[in-house]
């Protein structure tokens, strides 16, 4: 499992898209693969007033990701030290075996390189000790990084300061 987690505080995004934007950039990307995506949710009705909410989507970083499984090269990889998965650019042949194993359809084709790319939480920042470019980037701070028990509790904290505001309210 990924020592990492990218948490998105949904009620703080604005939809910008910048991290998509950064995304690309940091990666060299044409149009075509998006490694990261904003995926907009609704209107929907909250009280009387319609509302849209923006969902960040990006690889998950599996446990035991079946895109790993999948590639008959070994282009496909998952790092020891920290669960993050990559793709070797010099072994990807391009078949995309990779693209149809994994449900959340993370691996993406590059048609100009002719070869899968894949979100890699930026792992040249991550091993500079940098967060990845969608969350240096982020214009409303939503995104958030770090080992998994620390956003854990960050939700935790979240969540707790929800329910107190609702009881607050209630009086």
């Amino acid at each position: 499992m990924s020592k990492y987690y990218l948490f998105q505080d949904v009620k703080k995004c604005i939809g910008c898209g910048t991290c998509e934007i950064q995304c690309k950039s940091n990666k060299d990307l044409p149009s075509g693969p998006r490694l990261c995506q904003i995926i907009k949710v609704g209107p929907r009705m909250i009280g009387d007033v319609p509302r849209l909410s923006s969902i960040f989507m990006s690889c998950f970083h599996c446990e035991n990701p079946w895109c790993v499984a999948a590639c008959p090269t070994g282009a496909m990889q998952q790092r020891s030290r920290d669960g993050v998965v990559f793709v070797d650019s010099d072994l990807c042949v391009g078949c995309k075996t990779c693209i149809s194993a994994c449900p959340w359809g993370a691996p993406q084709w590059n048609h100009n390189r002719g070869k899968v790319e894949k979100c890699d939480y930026c792992k040249d920042r991550l091993d500079q000790g940098l967060d990845p470019a969608c969350v240096s980037t982020c214009t409303a701070h939503c995104l958030k990084f770090g080992r998994v028990e620390d956003m854990t509790q960050i939700r935790r904290e979240r969540h707790a300061r929800y329910i107190a505001s609702l009881e607050n309210s209630a009086f």
